[in-house]
This record gives C-alpha cells, sequence and structure tokens, in this order.
C-alpha cells in the first residue's frame, strides 16, 4: 500500500489537531460541577483526542503526514509538544529503534514482565526530567487564567490516561507474549469502530509492521495477517 497524499495525510492531521485544540480551548472555560456525568463522559473524549495527537506524531515518524519533510515534521513537533512537550527527534529515535529490534532486548518499547512493570518501564523510556518540568511550568503559568479543576480533569488527568491507552492497546496487547510471526506481533479482533475508538486502528498491529508507511487512517484496509500468508503462498 501506498503512502497517503500529501493533501490528505496534511488535512487528517489538521483535523485531529484542530479537535483536541477547540476541545480543551471550550473546557477551560466550562463552569462544571463534579457531580455532572458529562464532566468524566468529555474526559475521555479529550483522552481519546490526546491519542490522536500521539498517533498524528507517530505517522509524521513514518513520513507519512506529508511527503514535504518540513511540513511532515512540523507536524511531528507540534504533536509531540501539545502531548506532553515530548522532543519528537528523540521519539522518533525510539520508534524506529522499536521497528529494527522488536520484542528484543534493544527494543524501548518491550520488557519481560508484568502489566505493571512493563507500563512502568515504557514510562521511564519516554519520560524526561525536563518534561516534567516544563509541563510543571506551563500548570502553573496557566492556573493563573484558568481554574485549577479545568487544568486536572481536562489537561492533566486526559493526558495520563492517554499513555495507558496507548500502552495497551498499541504496545502490550499487540506485543505480549509469544509469536509465530517476524514482526512479533499480534491484531486484535477485526472490528472497525472498536479499533477506532480503542486506539485509532493500531490494535491492527501486525498490519502496521508489515505496512509501516500506511497512516492510522488507512490501516482498516490492510490484509489481515491470515490473508497476507495466503497471498504469499500463491505468489
Amino acid at each position: 500500500m501506498q503512502k497517503s497524499p500529501s493533501h490528505t495525510g496534511l488535512f487528517v492531521a489538521a483535523l485531529v489537531i484542530s479537535c483536541w485544540a477547540t476541545s480543551i480551548i471550550l473546557l477551560m472555560q466550562w463552569h462544571f460541577s463534579f457531580a455532572n456525568p458529562l464532566v468524566y463522559v468529555l474526559m475521555l473524549v479529550q483522552m481519546h483526542l490526546y491519542t490522536g495527537l500521539f498517533i498524528t506524531a507517530h505517522d509524521a515518524m513514518h513520513g507519512t503526514v506529508s511527503p514535504n519533510r518540513s511540513l511532515n515534521n512540523f507536524a511531528g513537533y507540534l504533536s509531540t509538544f501539545l502531548y506532553a512537550s515530548f522532543w519528537y527527534p528523540q521519539l522518533y529515535t525510539k520508534h524506529h529503534k522499536h521497528h529494527g529490534h522488536v520484542h528484543t532486548n534493544d527494543d524501548p518499547d518491550y520488557h519481560q514482565g508484568s502489566f505493571f512493570a512493563w507500563y512502568v518501564q515504557f514510562i521511564r523510556n519516554y519520560l524526561s526530567v525536563w518534561q516534567i518540568v516544563v509541563m510543571a511550568v506551563i500548570f502553573n503559568i496557566l492556573k493563573i487564567w484558568i481554574p485549577q479543576p479545568n487544568l486536572i480533569m481536562f489537561w492533566v488527568v486526559p493526558s495520563l490516561l492517554s499513555t495507558l491507552q496507548l500502552f495497551y492497546f498499541g504496545t502490550y496487547q499487540p506485543h505480549k507474549g509469544e509469536h509465530d510471526n517476524r514482526h512479533f506481533a499480534r491484531s486484535q479482533r477485526r472490528n472497525h469502530i472498536a479499533a477506532f475508538f480503542s486506539c485509532y486502528f493500531f490494535g491492527y498491529h501486525y498490519e502496521h509492521h508489515e505496512s509501516p508507511g500506511v497512516p492510522w487512517w488507512r490501516l482498516w484496509k490492510a490484509p489481515k495477517p491470515e490473508e497476507k500468508k495466503l497471498q504469499s503462498q500463491s505468489e
């Protein structure tokens, strides 16, 4: 499968970033009550949009946002900074190391341990002290104008929950245990609605490793692993 056309990939990236930005701006102005169930629904919506920011950065790491390198990298830098002040070049290096050394001791995304131990290792691999400092400074500046409950419920908590969403559906489930394929990856059962809401189709993880140049919004069209095997056998 070919990489996405520049205008489409860029449009999708702009749409995701715009949805996140619009949502968080509106939520920062909302005078809510913790007794309102809608608060927690919108917190989960914001979590999903945070995950979309990271998935957009991930597409940029594979050059599928735009064939224009400057635009592609700009989308990556912007998405990772908005997500949690991540440094895009560092994520780029580690992610490609994951693809090059999947399921080995050199894979920054892999850990031979329980879910919790693996998650802690995953966070430690990607979180840095300067990130925490930057986020703390931004938080304390923003709370001058924005109520602290809004910052916590719609800025801090959704981004933290998003790391669990990304880890569970995009790393732990696909790569845990034993595998019978060269990508050491498995895919969730085909259900495009569940796949989108779980992690922007990254539950179709074997398909991603098989064709990393396919953007997230086209992964649902990628052949299933068993279909790929049949194609190889018939050639």
